[in-house]
């Protein structure tokens, strides 16, 4: 880089490239660092989902990220489809959810938040094979192709004049009282201005390296491993997500349907495994029997960055002026990742916020 960014942002997962993206609309210059390919861990990964599990069952602080994030995604996605001719398959496609033992309580969050829900009908179970308690039917959650949304956020910024930094790892920071100067990286030294961390979950583990003086204020975010396979299905063979217990099937456009996940705590560990397959592998075609007719064309692994709640942080370090974090969003990184973007913007550039920013403080709980 020969000038200096406005913004350095460390980890080029969806939160980073959300971020970044956000940040060129605000007018600044950016640069995006990343140790392998851009967007190639848990945002590469997962289901795409763009509902949190049972939100009823989650913090509220996660509901006012998701919601947020809602209003932006049709926009964002018709913006990226234009731009970059990459569609990220922003389908809203609905979730029929099978079990609601807490139906009360699901039918009153929906109504709180504006969320369309119908009990679902025997329709709806016709070709599904399963035990239904209460199903739910949410015909307006959508859902996005991880890959493909990737893949689109990655030409929108290159169009845009991002600079972006591939296999480059982060080694170190030089300080100059409370600001940081420079990263050292196994590319070099880098001048900074505004510095964010958005390294998934490797985020916990890089404060710890870089910040150790100051370890009571790294957030605590661990690497969740979770599993996939993925059915090379016919269109047409599923028509809507469907979420039984805590597993699912997610059909894509062009009818591959995705079954996941496993939630494991495995340390840095990408490892697929034979009992994770097999155990995916008979839920699905338990689920939904015609899968018994398609061959699994991948099993994969990533690793989400797991909070304990489930909360990310999105803040301002206490000690380091220009030093921000936007990480730990664990399962609901394309939920939330919108609006966690236009958080982090809004405080970097001290605009008021969309949502209440107390919540993702790194002292408040996670």
């Amino acid at each position: 880089m020969t000038t200096i960014p406005d913004i350095t942002l460390i980890g080029g997962g969806i939160i980073g490239l959300l971020t970044a993206r956000e940040f060129i609309k605000a007018g600044a210059t950016v640069a995006i660092i990343d140790k392998n390919q851009l967007g190639q861990e848990s945002s590469w990964a997962g289901g795409g989902i763009l509902l949190p599990l049972y939100p009823w069952r989650q913090p509220d602080a996660i509901s006012r990220l998701v919601l947020q994030s809602l209003k932006l995604y049709p926009a964002l996605a018709a913006q990226l489809t234009a731009e970059t001719l990459i569609d990220p398959e922003w389908n809203p496609c609905g979730l029929l959810i099978t079990k609601n033992p807490d139906m009360t309580a699901a039918v009153n969050w929906c109504a709180a938040n504006a969320i369309l829900c119908q009990p679902a009908d025997a329709g709806f179970l016709n070709n599904i094979n399963t035990i239904p308690d209460q199903p739910l039917w949410l015909p307006e959650i959508a859902q996005a192709r991880n890959p493909r949304l990737v893949k689109s956020l990655k030409q929108d910024l290159i169009n845009k004049g991002a600079t972006l930094i591939e296999h480059c790892e982060l080694t170190g920071i030089t300080r100059t009282n409370s600001r940081i100067t420079a990263i050292n990286t196994s590319s070099g030294q880098l001048a900074v201005n505004q510095l964010i961390i958005a390294a998934g979950a490797w985020t916990g583990q890089l404060f710890r390296q870089l910040f150790s003086a100051a370890i009571d204020n790294a957030p605590k975010i661990a690497p969740v491993k979770g599993q996939m396979l993925l059915f090379d299905a016919l269109p047409e063979t599923l028509k809507f997500m469907v979420l039984d217990g805590d597993q699912y099937l997610i059909p894509r456009l062009d009818g591959k349907i995705l079954a996941g996940s496993t939630v494991e705590r495995d340390d840095f560990n990408k490892t697929t495994t034979e009992e994770a397959r097999d155990r995916l592998h008979a839920f699905a075609v338990n689920l939904l029997p015609s899968l018994n007719n398609f061959p699994i064309v991948q099993h994969w692994a990533g690793l989400r960055p797991g909070t304990e709640h489930g909360i990310p942080y999105i803040d301002q370090h206490p000690e380091i002026d220009n030093l921000y974090i936007n990480a730990g969003h664990f399962r609901n990184g394309l939920a939330m990742g919108p609006a966690s973007a236009q958080l982090m913007v809004d405080l970097v550039l001290q605009r008021t916020t969309q949502v209440v920013p107390e919540p993702y403080k790194l002292t408040s709980p996670h």
